[in-house]
């Protein structure tokens, strides 16, 4: 089945082009009144240098009218001959025999049954187009002459392509692949949104969470600023570091930048609840500090982490290298990547 766009607004064309499969465009009077253009002509030669096929109105009240229309259409400067629109009647069809005479493409639209179909197929035109959604909202059932349109050019041979049109959701379009209709024009809203599916959005999610967990190393998440304090340095120190860098912890070291502990803003709060006489330059060692971190090396994957998070129920981890802090793992930075759930907190 063929994809067409159903469309005269540019900016929808462009973005449609751009899947780059889009095999045509269909447009009537009534879109270009909404979309406000007034030059019919300046528009049918821009859009017939855009897309791959364009099809334009060609109305009148004979078919001397609708001759005389098609005629002045193709007196424009186009870049591609299009295929006209006409709607379904006497006069109609008796035109499109005509022009299909001469080789141009024509578009029979507005059927409602059977008959007119067979009128249009009869009549050699290009595309048969019944209108979905206005069949539906009479009552009537659109699938079925769909489906006996389809029928009809396997058993008698015509040449013409069943368009599916006045396409309203994405069910339409299921609707009208399981017909077996050969072309489908659509809105633009409703084609950018035939590949949703909330299952696919989750399972995408998925992919996503497990190649961060297995490629991506606890050095590539950890960030630029790596606090650090010495046992002998000050409460106010800590605070400092803590606040520049937006963790809640800093790495102790000894004079050797080795790591000794860590320091957190849960030991902070739990010393001033305990000691009545605490001041910002009480040290470190007096204070207290984890000397038992939870410890991982910057080359583990996230995937380790992630455990250790688990396992530990700590808010930081120590990155390091060798005994060497490199920085710190905030669990905030898990859950983030969506790695983690809120559930942790």
């Amino acid at each position: 089945m063929e994809l067409y766009l159903d469309s005269v607004d540019f900016d929808e064309i462009e973005k449609a082009l751009n899947f780059g499969f889009i095999k045509g465009l269909t447009t009537t009077p009534t879109f270009m009144h909404r979309q406000g253009i007034t030059d019919i002509d300046g528009a049918i030669v821009k859009l017939s240098g855009m897309v791959p096929e364009l099809q334009v109105e060609a109305l009148g009240e004979s078919v001397e009218d609708i001759l005389s229309e098609a005629d002045r259409i193709l007196s424009l400067p186009l870049k591609n001959e299009p295929v006209f629109k006409i709607p379904i009647s006497n006069e109609g069809v008796t035109a499109c025999q005509r022009l299909t005479e001469k080789g141009h493409k024509v578009n029979i639209h507005l059927i409602y049954t059977l008959n007119q179909a067979y009128m249009a197929m009869a009549a050699g035109a290009a595309f048969v187009c019944p209108l979905a959604g206005r069949l539906q909202d009479q009552g009537h059932d659109a699938i079925q002459l769909y489906e006996q349109c389809v029928e009809m050019i396997d058993k008698y041979g015509f040449s013409s392509k069943v368009m599916f049109s006045s396409v309203r959701y994405p069910e339409h379009i299921r609707q009208a692949i399981l017909a077996g209709v050969h072309v489908c024009t659509v809105p633009y809203k409703v084609m950018k949104n035939l590949c949703d599916n909330s299952l696919s959005l989750i399972g995408t999610e998925q992919f996503k969470e497990h190649t961060q967990l297995i490629t991506v190393k606890v050095s590539d998440l950890i960030r630029k600023n790596n606090p650090t304090c010495s046992q002998n340095d000050s409460l106010r120190s800590a605070m400092n570091k803590m606040t520049e860098s937006r963790l809640g912890a800093v790495t102790v070291v000894d004079n050797k930048n080795k790591i000794l502990g860590i320091f957190t803003d849960g030991d902070i709060r739990r010393y001033f609840q305990t000691n009545e006489k605490s001041t910002l330059e009480d040290l470190l060692i007096k204070i207290g500090f984890s000397k038992s971190p939870i410890v991982i090396n910057c080359d583990a994957n996230l995937e380790e982490a992630v455990k250790l998070f688990s396992e530990s129920e700590v808010d930081s981890i120590i990155v390091e290298r060798n005994g060497v802090p490199e920085g710190i793992l905030d669990v905030q930075d898990l859950i983030k990547l969506g790695l983690l759930g809120q559930d942790y907190l």
